[in-house]
Parts: C-alpha cells; structure tokens; sequence
C-alpha cells in the first residue's frame, strides 16, 4: 500500500458529528481492510467555523480511498499521493 494524505474540507459543524463520522470510518475501514487503512488525522478548524480534517491513510489506490469516503458518507476533497516524509519532532502528545 502507498501512503496518502486526504484533505476534507468543512465537513462537520461539531466536534460530535466529526466523531461519528470517525466512528463509521472506522467500520467501513474494517471491511476494507486489505485496500485502505487510516493511520490518523488532524482536525482542523476552517474559516467558515467548520471542522475539516487532514487525514493520513494506507491506501492500494486514491480510487480505493474515495470509495471508502463514499462509503463512510464524507468527502475526499484531494487525495495526494506522499512522495517522502520528514520528522523534525514526533507529534506532541495531548494532556
């Protein structure tokens, strides 16, 4: 699987639609499992006051990944394919 970086534009009005939305992600994930597989997303605020997200995902193919936002009922605004990636630091851990 290649990886991918997913940007989901305005999709929610609360951080309670964002997760069931994350919640039916994760199910239709499970069925699957062999062509997508979400490694994490960072939630967003957008200008309009809405939650989007910038999602990174295993994928066999952005088709797999847009059937899978379809499926899960939200949209896949872009889907890049990542070419390389640099750390600097690891992702701060929320408390």
């Amino acid at each position: 699987m290649d990886l991918y970086v997913i940007r989901r534009r305005s999709n929610w009005n609360s951080p309670e639609e964002l997760e069931a939305t994350a919640a039916r992600s994760s199910a239709e994930g499970e069925k699957m499992s062999d062509e997508v597989r979400w490694i994490r997303s960072y939630v967003v605020e957008e200008p309009d006051g809405k939650l989007g997200t910038v999602c990174i995902y295993e994928g066999v193919s952005p088709e797999a990944i847009s059937r899978h936002a379809e499926n899960t009922g939200m949209s896949a605004d872009e889907i890049s394919k990542v070419a390389d990636t640099v750390i600097v630091r690891e992702d701060p851990v929320a408390v």
